[in-house]
């Protein structure tokens, strides 16, 4: 028997089978007892298949199942199904549309501005109100998401595309590279890996400098921007820890030595004038359990366990030098 008859005759699909069962029955005029046979069914469980298709037959809209009635329009996406609701749950954090996209973009998520507003104004979320700063952090503490791992940049074909919040600062690259200050940090002596090297580990620190991110103690929004990452040549930039972990690496002497290479690459450049502006300083530590000793504090009219600080200014160039003294 050729294949195009056993499939009428010898069906696998469950709805197909009771279709031609039931059609050999109804329309063929077999008797019960021999389509039962046919097509696998005890008698009793036939009879009932009969009975509830002329049950169906007598609804006003009868759906048998057998077939399937084919949908206009554009079929539903399971991917973009997950994403709405992700957006949605990023928004009843009270978070705004861009805020949104980076922490998408972070995820290799790569929607529009104006779909994730199609999307919360569908759900009937309304505009936020205007938020100062200090709510606005608060917001931010309160999110606790994923963070991807930081790892060094590989872009396919020279491209990638994303949202950040953070653009201005890869306007200090061509100054950086112009310099040649990338150079400097990469003969320097602070310490690198092989998943963050030395340039990018410094250039981490930078970002965060540069930018208008003002406290790391937590893994806050700045740890999924790809702007900050772009920056120092990463995905994104390390999480909070790896912050903390570098910076107890690091001694007076690196810094020492690093400082010593910038004064001559300053000179090499012609910006340094022949005088500068002093001033002393102690900067303060909040932290807990400090290992810091007690210094004077001009500003508070006390002591405080802090770091000694001296800034000179060349007043021609206008460019500023920290040196820090760590006493334990």
């Amino acid at each position: 028997m050729k294949p195009e008859e056993m499939f009428f005759i010898s069906p696998e699909n469950v709805f197909h089978r009771q279709y031609e069962a039931l059609r050999t029955f109804c329309y063929e005029k077999k008797s019960a007892q021999e389509v039962a046979d046919s097509y696998g069914y005890t008698l009793a469980s036939f009879y009932s298949l009969v009975r509830d298709f002329k049950k169906k037959l007598k609804a006003e809209k009868p759906e048998m199942g057998f077939f399937i009635t084919p949908q206009a329009g554009r079929k539903s996406n399971p991917l973009l199904k997950t994403v709405a609701d992700k957006i949605i749950e990023l928004r009843k954090k009270y978070l705004p549309v861009d805020e949104i996209r980076v922490i998408l973009n972070s995820q290799e998520i790569h929607v529009s501005e104006s779909y994730i507003y199609n999307i919360i104004k569908r759900d009937g979320f309304g505009r936020l109100p205007r938020r100062n700063k200090e709510i606005k952090k608060k917001i931010s503490s309160t999110v606790k998401i994923e963070a991807p791992k930081a790892e060094l940049l590989g872009l396919e074909n020279g491209k990638d595309s994303f949202s950040t919040g953070a653009a201005g600062v890869l306007c200090f690259l061509p100054i950086i590279s112009s310099f040649g200050i990338n150079e400097l940090i990469s003969k320097s002596s602070y310490p690198g890996t092989k998943t963050i090297p030395t340039l990018n580990s410094i250039m981490c620190f930078a970002a965060l400098k540069l930018s208008s991110f003002h406290r790391y103690t937590a893994d806050d929004l700045w740890c999924m921007d790809r702007g900050l990452g772009l920056f120092a040549g990463l995905n994104v930039l390390p999480k909070a820890a790896w912050f903390t972990s570098y910076s107890h690496r690091i001694t007076r002497e690196m810094n020492l030595n690093f400082l010593k290479a910038m004064n001559k690459l300053w000179k090499e450049k012609g910006l340094l004038s022949d005088t500068a502006n002093l001033d002393f300083t102690s900067i303060p530590y909040w932290g807990d359990d400090s290992h810091l000793e007690n210094n004077w504090s001009g500003k508070r009219n006390k002591s405080l366990a802090s770091i000694l600080a001296v800034l000179g200014h060349d007043p021609d160039s206008g460019i500023i030098t920290v040196l820090l003294h760590f006493k334990q």
